[in-house]
């Protein structure tokens, strides 16, 4: 949503005259993604002083919209008592992941302030690893026993509707809180006010475990197209629920990390133009130096042929083209399988099936391309053959091209499914890493194919 640039300076106007009315109504008539938008461009003072004019459940829901480090300046320059009932009527996901980022001098100074059942709450949330379902995970859920009748169901629904953050799905638990089925809150409205919840519950219930990666949580939401998936302990209860818009959360920092690493950068999670000049520099620099100590050993490759380069001047116009093509090959393969196993499609135990298509893929592609090498180097100029044969040349680049362009596909696909086996993200055998192995490597292979026909 694009906020109108004419808005900041009328609003710091009105903040500074203090116009009460103007400012209440610009903190409760403003859709709060948009509030939270302006609010960046304000001071913190100035930012507290216009969130003054909203009540407390607006204010909250403005602050889940802020970035988790504004989030953080905010609470640093406001009294501890007034944040802890703002934390209160947050969503306990978002409040849950605010903590997280706290100082502990602040977590120490703030959680004892924030009602019992709150503050336990969190306590319980940040148990969970980071990245887990349990740690996206919201515990504000409508549940319904199997034996209410529709009727009284209803009415129960009313009655939790105000304190929950999704009445989308209400999931019917037995005495013991285990999931035993769920009812979209359309099926309860259309069904007869005599039946029982578990007359027209789902029994097969999908839902993920209290541990399993939020990707996976991502993955499942999106297969089934829900708007919230339950989330699980070891033994079968209900413990809390993803929503769609928390997993869209996931779904934007994972792709953006990926994307990050991919271009060989350490991933960062805050706005690209908003970091210090010194920071962005570590965190490109680190795996720029590494490849570029990397793509040295092409000069030490490059040097080892010195003498072919001196007999037939053209194979040194044809290194580009072929170092070239398996570089462009290995990046290709590569982004297609991290992006294959990232959504769960492939995983490391399939590598010999990736190898058998990629193999097929491969030879396709080297057989297109070297076919194309094969005309252009057939054109090569009498002056810089240097009594080379003309169609020898040729039929030295078409296999160079075609061997290199085999040789960086299996590379390409392979080293993704070889980090995630290692432990390692996927991601960072990316683009430039891929086409850094494969530039040293396809020098050695298009010389040795030169050597045995040419020289």
């Amino acid at each position: 949503m694009t906020v109108n640039p004419l808005i900041l300076p009328d609003l710091r106007e009105m903040l500074s005259e203090r116009d009460d009315a103007g400012l209440a109504q610009i903190a409760n008539d403003l859709h709060p993604a948009m509030l939270a938008e302006i609010t960046e461009g304000l001071e913190v003072e100035e930012t507290w002083q216009l969130l003054d004019h909203a009540d407390l459940h607006r204010q909250a829901e403005v602050f889940s919209y802020l970035p988790l480090e504004r989030q953080v300046e905010l609470v640093s320059g406001i009294g501890r008592e007034r944040m802890s009932k703002l934390i209160e009527a947050m969503p306990h996901d978002s409040r849950a992941e605010l903590v997280r980022r706290l100082s502990p001098e602040i977590v120490e100074e703030l959680l004892p302030l924030v009602a019992k059942a709150d503050r336990e709450d969190i306590k319980k949330l940040l148990t969970y690893p980071e990245h887990s379902a349990g740690a996206v995970m919201t515990t504000d859920y409508a549940t319904l026993p199997a034996n209410m009748t529709v009727a009284d169901a209803i009415a129960e629904v009313r009655h939790q509707a105000p304190n929950r953050e999704t009445i989308y799905y209400l999931y019917v638990l037995d005495s013991d809180r285990k999931l035993i089925g769920s009812v979209s809150l359309r099926n309860l409205i259309v069904a007869k006010p005599a039946s029982l919840v578990s007359d027209i519950m789902d029994h097969e219930v999908i839902s993920v475990p209290i541990d399993a990666d939020q990707d996976e949580a991502a993955r499942q939401l999106a297969k089934y197209d829900f708007l919230a998936i339950p989330v699980v302990d070891h033994e079968g209860r209900l413990v809390g629920i993803v929503t769609h818009d928390d997993v869209m959360d996931v779904v934007v920092e994972e792709a953006t990390e990926e994307a990050q690493r991919m271009a060989s950068v350490v991933p960062f999670g805050e706005d690209y133009m908003a970091l210090p000049i010194i920071t962005v520099w570590r965190k490109r620099s680190v795996w720029l130096a590494c490849l570029f100590i990397a793509e040295l050993f092409t000069f030490s490759a490059l040097a080892h042929f010195e003498d072919e380069f001196g007999k037939i001047i053209a194979l040194s116009l044809f290194v580009p083209l072929c170092i070239s093509t398996g570089g462009n090959s290995g990046s290709q393969a590569a982004t297609l399988i991290t992006r294959a196993m990232a959504l769960g499609q492939i995983g490391p135990h399939d590598w010999l099936r990736v190898m058998r298509h990629e193999l097929i893929m491969g030879v396709i592609l080297g057989l297109t391309l070297g076919a194309i090498g094969f005309l252009r180097a057939a054109a090569t100029p009498a002056s810089v053959l240097a009594g080379a044969d003309r169609w020898m040349l040729a039929l030295v680049i078409a296999q160079a091209v075609a061997i290199i362009c085999l040789w960086g596909t299996l590379v390409g696909s392979l080293l993704p499914m070889i980090f995630r086996r290692l432990g390692f993200d996927p991601g960072y055998a990316s683009s430039p890493f891929v086409a850094t192995f494969v530039d040293v490597t396809g020098i050695v292979i298009y010389f040795t194919i030169a050597k045995i026909y040419l020289l």
